[in-house]
C-alpha cells in the first residue's frame, strides 16, 4: 500500500516489542529514529546514524530506552507521511476525542541542523483526549548510566559527552526522577501541545524557543517536498517510487553523500535466529546500485556528492575496494557482541559487522558501471578518477580467477556466479570508459581478452545442466537469485535462450509463494523471503520484454509495504511480517530500478507510461 491508504488498528506487541513492520522512519541527514505504530519512539542514534542509541528499545525493551507517547484511554490508531515528506502523522482515534501527533527530526532550511532535534507535536482534533508520556533516555546502548537533572524549566538528560535537552509547552509540567522523566495532559479540540528532545554530544546545550522551533517544522516539510519534487520518474507505481526515494534519502549522510544499506543494526532474519548483522555502513554494492537507480530518475547532484563519497573513501585501499566503508570514510576495523537482549531474543545484538575485510570481487563490476553511468548522464571525469578506472580494470585482470565470499558475504570461499559477471562488467566499462577518452586506453587489449575469457569461464563452468540455468556458483547445481542481475547488466539479453530459461528456474526453485523468492537454495529454513530478489526478478522480466510478468509481480511486491510504504530486508513468507534491518536501501533503491525498467518496457513497446 501506499502512505496510510490502510485502515485503523490497535497496535500490539510482543514481550514489549512491536513488529518490524510497524515502525516508519524519520530522519535529518545525520541520523534515523523509529516511531512504532502506538507512537513510541524506539530507535535513535546519537548523533549520527552509526552512533550509539538514546532510545534503543527496538533491541532491548527491558533496559534499551524510548520515549512513549499515546492516549491514556484504548484508541485506534491510523498514520500516514505529511504528504512527500519524511514527516510522521499518526492519528489515535478514541472514544473520547481524537488526536494527531507530528514526528519530526527537523532540518535547517534544507540542511542538516547542527543538533539532532526531535520534535513532537500532538494537535486534538475533535473531542478531548489525555495522553501521557514516558521518557526513559539510555545513551551509549543503555551501557552507561543516565541521569536526569532540572535547569530552570528544562530537564537534561546526561551521560558522559552526550546531553539531552527536553522541553514541552502546552503539555502540563514534567516529572522527573534520576533516570526518568514523565508527564500528562489534555487537549481539547483545536488545542496543541509540543514536546521536543535536543541532543549534542561534547557541544554546549542549545534551547531554541517553541516559534523557533515551529518555524523549522513548517520549512522541513516544504524542503522534503521540493526534494522530491525534483525527481523525473514518470511511469506506474508513482507513490511506491516516491517513498523510496525519500526512504534513501533519509539514509543519505547529507555532509558526505555516504548512503547507509540500513538505519538499524541485528534485527534478525529470523525470530530467535543468529543471523542479526549491523549494517549502518556504506556497501560500495548499494550505493552503486542506488546511484543507478537516483540518476535513472534524474537527481545529479545526489549521484555527484555520493559518488565523490565512494571514490574518496576507497582512496586509502586503492585499487583494492573494500565491500564495505564507515558512513566517515574509514575502513572498518572491529565488530563486538553488545549486552542487549536482542530483537525478541534474537541475538547476538552487534555494533560492526564482520565481512570487513572480505573479498567481494562484485565491488569493482558495481563501481566502474556506476562511474560509466554516470558518463552516459551527461557528466565528465577528472583525469585522477580516469586513471583509477584504468587501474581497477587493471586490477581486476589480476584477481578475477581468485575464489571470493560473494554478494551474500558467505563465510566458503567459492568461484560465485556474479562475482565472475561483475568482474565482466568491470571490465565491460572500462573498455567503454576509455572508447570515450575518459580513462586511459594503453591497457584496452588487455581489458578485452580477459572479458572475453570471464564470458567463456561463466558460460562453461556456472551452467547447470540439470537445472537449465546459471547456477550459484561453479560446479553447482544449486541457484543463486542474485543472478538475475546479470540481465540488468547487459551479460545475458533477451535473445540468449539460457536467460530465459535462467529467469524461469529462479523463479521455479527459490520460489517463496507469490512474488516471494529466497536468496539461494536451501535458505527457506533459515531466513524470510529477500525482497530485493523479487525487484531483480521484475526488471530481468521487463528488460526481456516480458512486461505482462513483471507487472503482475510488481503489483504484488508494493502491496507488500507497511502502512507507510516502507520495505526491510525480508518477509516471513508463512506470516508476512517483515525480517532484518528496517528500512533496506536495498529492497528500496531495487524497487526504483524495477519501476524504472517497466516503464522503459512500456515506452519501448509505444505505450504510455
Amino acid at each position: 500500500m501506499g502512505d496510510g491508504e490502510r485502515g485503523s488498528v490497535r497496535p500490539r506487541r510482543e514481550r514489549g516489542y512491536a513488529p518490524i513492520g510497524d515502525y516508519a522512519a524519520i530522519g535529518d541527514g545525520r541520523t534515523v529514529a523509529l516511531v512504532a505504530l502506538d507512537g513510541a519512539v524506539d530507535w535513535l542514534p546519537v548523533t549520527a546514524m552509526d552512533g550509539a542509541t538514546v532510545f534503543g528499545a527496538l533491541l532491548d525493551a527491558r533496559s534499551g530506552g524510548s520515549f512513549e507517547l499515546a492516549p491514556v484511554a484504548d484508541y485506534h490508531v491510523s498514520r500516514r507521511y505529511a504528504d512527500a515528506t519524511n514527516v510522521l502523522e499518526t492519528t489515535f482515534l478514541a472514544d473520547s476525542g481524537t488526536t494527531v501527533l507530528t514526528d519530526s527530526l527537523n532540518l535547517q532550511d534544507g540542511g542538516q541542523l547542527s543538533w539532532v532535534e526531535l520534535v513532537r507535536r500532538v494537535r486534538c482534533v475533535d473531542g478531548e483526549s489525555t495522553l501521557a508520556y514516558r521518557l526513559t533516555p539510555r545513551f551509549d546502548f543503555g551501557r552507561s548510566p543516565t541521569s536526569v537533572q532540572s535547569r530552570g524549566e528544562t530537564l537534561i538528560a546526561k551521560c558522559g559527552a552526550h546531553s539531552m535537552a527536553f522541553q514541552a509547552w502546552g503539555a502540563g509540567t514534567p516529572l522527573h526522577s534520576d533516570d526518568q522523566l514523565s508527564g500528562e495532559f489534555t487537549l481539547s479540540a483545536g488545542q496543541e501541545a509540543l514536546l521536543v528532545c535536543t541532543l549534542v554530544e561534547q557541544e554546549p546545550i542549545p534551547l531554541p524557543p517553541r516559534a523557533e522551533i515551529e518555524v523549522r517544522t513548517r520549512r522541513s516539510e516544504q524542503a522534503w517536498r521540493r526534494w522530491l519534487d525534483f525527481h523525473s520518474y514518470e511511469g506506474p507505481w508513482p507513490q511506491a517510487v516516491a517513498r523510496s526515494l525519500l526512504a534513501l534519502k533519509l539514509l543519505t549522510t547529507t555532509r558526505t553523500g555516504a548512503i547507509s544499506a540500513a538505519a538499524t543494526s541485528s534485527l534478525p532474519e529470523r525470530i530467535g535466529g543468529p543471523r542479526n548483522y549491523d549494517y549502518r555502513y556504506a556497501w560500495i554494492r548499494d550505493t552503486a546500485l542506488a546511484l543507478d537507480a537516483l540518476g535513472a530518475v534524474g537527481y545529479r547532484e545526489q549521484v555527484h556528492e555520493s559518488l565523490s563519497w565512494v571514490l574518496a573513501a576507497s582512496r586509502g585501499t586503492h585499487p583494492r575496494m573494500e565491500p564495505f566503508y564507515t558512513l566517515h570514510h574509514e575502513v572498518p576495523r572491529s565488530c563486538s557482541e553488545l549486552p542487549l537482549d536482542g530483537y525478541r531474543g534474537s541475538k547476538p545484538v552487534l555494533k560492526g559487522n564482520s565481512a570487513s575485510g572480505q573479498l567481494q570481487l562484485g565491488c569493482y563490476g558495481n563501481l566502474l558501471e556506476t562511474i560509466e553511468l554516470y558518463v552516459q548522464h551527461g557528466n565528465a571525469l577528472d583525469s585522477e578518477t580516469g586513471l583509477r578506472v584504468a587501474e581497477v580494470a587493471d586490477h581486476v585482470c589480476r584477481i578475477w580467477r581468485k575464489a571470493d565470499s560473494g554478494i551474500w558475504e558467505l563465510p566458503d570461499l567459492r568461484h560465485y556466479t556474479l562475482s565472475k559477471i561483475n568482474c565482466w562488467v568491470a571490465l565491460d566499462r572500462a573498455i567503454r570508459l576509455a572508447r570515450r577518452g575518459e580513462a586511459p586506453d594503453r591497457n584496452l587489449g588487455t581489458w578485452r581478452a580477459h572479458a572475453e575469457q570471464i564470458r567463456g569461464w561463466v558460460y562453461e563452468r556456472c551452467w547447470s545442466s540439470a537445472k537449465r540455468s546459471y547456477a550459484f556458483h561453479a560446479g553447482s547445481d544449486d541457484l543463486d537469485a542474485s543472478v538475475l542481475q546479470a540481465v540488468r547488466v547487459g551479460f545475458l539479453t533477451g535473445e540468449d535462450r539460457r536467460c530465459g530459461q535462467t529467469i524461469d528456474a529462479i523463479r521455479r526453485e527459490l520460489s517463496a509463494g507469490g512474488p516471494l523468492l529466497y536468496r539461494y537454495s536451501g535458505q527457506g529454513r533459515y531466513e524470510g523471503a529477500f525482497l530485493a530478489c523479487s525487484f531483480w526478478l521484475v526488471e530481468a522480466l521487463a528488460r526481456v520484454g516480458r512486461l505482462p510478468e513483471a507487472r503482475e509481480t510488481m503489483d504484488e511486491l508494493v502491496a507488500l509495504a507497511n502502512d507507510v510504504g516502507l520495505y526491510a530486508e525480508e518477509i516471513d513468507p508463512d506470516s508476512g511480517e517483515m525480517l532484518g534491518n528496517f528500512p533496506q536501501a536495498l529492497s528500496h533503491l531495487a524497487l526504483i530500478n524495477a519501476a524504472c525498467a517497466c516503464s522503459a518496457a512500456q515506452r519501448d513497446q509505444g505505450e504510455s507510461p
